[in-house]
């Protein structure tokens, strides 16, 4: 399984770090089952996070035709609204902007692939519902965001990791461990998975729900 995590300016660094060293690791517990790496909408370039000037290097463009994974980041900044005082880099605005870059096209491109499983973390899901592409989908995000993603169209769920087949969302921002140790479980093996808890001395948390089974009665 090849990951490719895609970077854009303002990202939150643990939403694209967690998940890259999850997945690394399970290529090596996997003898190179996984390969991982870094990528943005543009190709290869420096990209500045959200966290004070942080800075990633993506080292390919995003490849929607490839098999594998395709893991979306959110935004790290302000809490806040535009025209707030330094409201231009709030969350808001930075998820946003991603609108204005190719990167949208991308993420249908690979949606519609039905070779790829799209992964998000935390504001990532709002980009994908923003570009208006999660209509009708099961999906989570930060809780402060899961009210936006019920107004494009999506089933936001209160849940630690969401799976809804080829598109599989985490929570807050430290679910990136969750949504990657768990894409290592599907699609690689439980042993893998644990192998690369014990490694990092972490125990999943939260719940994963499922697309399945019969809807609860009276709820």
């Amino acid at each position: 399984m090849h990951a490719q995590i895609v970077l854009f300016d303002g990202f939150d660094p643990l939403d694209a770090v967690a998940p890259y060293e999850v997945l690394s690791a399970g290529g090596a517990a996997s003898d190179g089952a996984v390969s991982v790496e870094l990528v943005s909408a543009e190709g290869p370039r420096e990209v500045v996070s959200g966290t004070g000037g942080l800075a990633l290097r993506a080292t390919a463009a995003l490849d929607p035709g490839r098999a594998g994974l395709i893991v979306v980041p959110g935004a790290a900044g302000r809490i806040g609204e535009p025209g707030e005082e330094g409201g231009d880099e709030s969350i808001p605005v930075l998820l946003g902007r991603t609108l204005t870059t190719d990167l949208p096209a991308l993420l249908k491109a690979a949606m519609e692939n039905p070779r790829v499983t799209v992964g998000t973390v935390c504001g990532g899901s709002l980009v994908l519902a923003m570009a208006g592409l999660l209509e009708g989908r099961a999906a989570t995000t930060h809780h402060l965001g899961l009210d936006l993603l019920d107004a494009t169209g999506a089933h936001a769920v209160r849940a630690r990791v969401v799976d809804d087949g080829d598109l599989v969302t985490g929570a807050g921002v430290t679910s990136g461990l969750d949504l990657a140790l768990y894409l290592l479980e599907r699609e690689v093996g439980p042993r893998i998975a644990h192998a690369v808890e014990e490694l990092f001395a972490y125990e999943r948390r939260g719940v994963v729900w499922h697309d399945r089974g019969p809807a609860p009665a009276g709820f």
